[in-house]
């Protein structure tokens, strides 16, 4: 299939949805897909009409994983294939506007390293969530190392590693590893409605300096988070942001926030060793 055709792109209301496209194979990861979303990605990140990216899957799932045929051919080769230059599966953490993942079903190996490279996750009821990669022979891939304990602690992080077991979307919901639990037929709905909430309320600047906050101070000591974040709190103040935020509450209106400067797409990557 054609990249175009294997992630769908349409933006409303300062909202990009991305949908994984090949429900016939639970939207198996390809080359193709990958190139796909990532390009798509830096295109949201530089596109000032677009404040939040939705991911999400066609059909039944959200993504199976590497497909079948391109696992078949790694292991006949005994490595990744391909003469094209790959971003690394980070890449997502990098774009300076949040990305909520709509898990609608189905997600396992390299489709759950995609949900968690994203910053929430709703998921369906019953959907499952499988990391997959020892049933395979694999190991921890793609940085869902470093990113797994971050959101379950390390115990629980090796359970799922070490078992590769399923989990239904309740148990991932206790475990940490999603945000939120909706009934199936609303799920799109009910993340649409938190995306455009946080398009037309939030500053732009704001969700993406905390989102580069969060994630760097993943690896600071508090003395250098409060450091930086008091920096960051008197630029703020001196922001224009700041004045309408304040302006648009006393006048019980909504706010008028300017979006991110669009050649500031793309922040630092915040994972050691940009794993690939």
């Amino acid at each position: 299939m054609a990249g175009d055709e294997v992630v769908l792109h349409r933006v409303e209301d300062g909202v990009a949805v991305l949908t994984l496209n090949r429900p016939d194979r639970l939207n198996a990861w390809t080359s193709a897909m990958e190139r796909r979303y990532f390009d798509l990605l830096a295109q949201a990140a530089g596109d000032p009409e677009v404040r939040v990216v939705v991911v999400t899957g066609a059909g039944r799932g959200f993504c199976a994983g590497v497909d079948m045929d391109d696992l078949d051919a790694i292991g006949e080769a005994g490595s990744v294939q391909g003469d094209w230059d790959r971003r690394p599966q980070t890449f997502p953490l990098s774009v300076r506007k949040p990305l909520i993942a709509a898990i609608n079903g189905a997600c396992a190996g390299l489709g759950l390293v995609q949900a968690l490279m994203c910053d929430l996750r709703f998921a369906a009821a019953g959907a499952k969530l499988t990391t997959a990669f020892a049933r395979r022979g694999l190991v921890a891939e793609h940085g869902i190392s470093w990113v797994l304990p971050r959101l379950v602690g390390p115990a629980r992080a090796l359970d799922l590693l070490l078992s590769g077991r399923v989990v239904l979307a309740e148990e991932a919901l206790a475990l940490g590893l999603v945000n939120r639990v909706v009934e199936a037929d609303s799920l799109l709905a009910t993340v649409l409605d938190y995306a455009r909430d946080v398009a037309a309320n939030c500053s732009p600047a704001s969700v993406a300096a905390m989102k580069s906050q969060v994630y760097r101070h993943l690896q600071t000591d508090l003395a250098t988070a409060m450091d930086e974040s008091n920096r960051l709190m008197a630029e703020s103040l001196r922001a224009a942001d700041f004045r309408e935020g304040v302006a648009s509450f006393v006048e019980r209106r909504p706010p008028k926030f300017e979006p991110l400067d669009p050649e500031r797409g793309l922040g630092p990557d915040p994972v050691p060793g940009r794993l690939v």
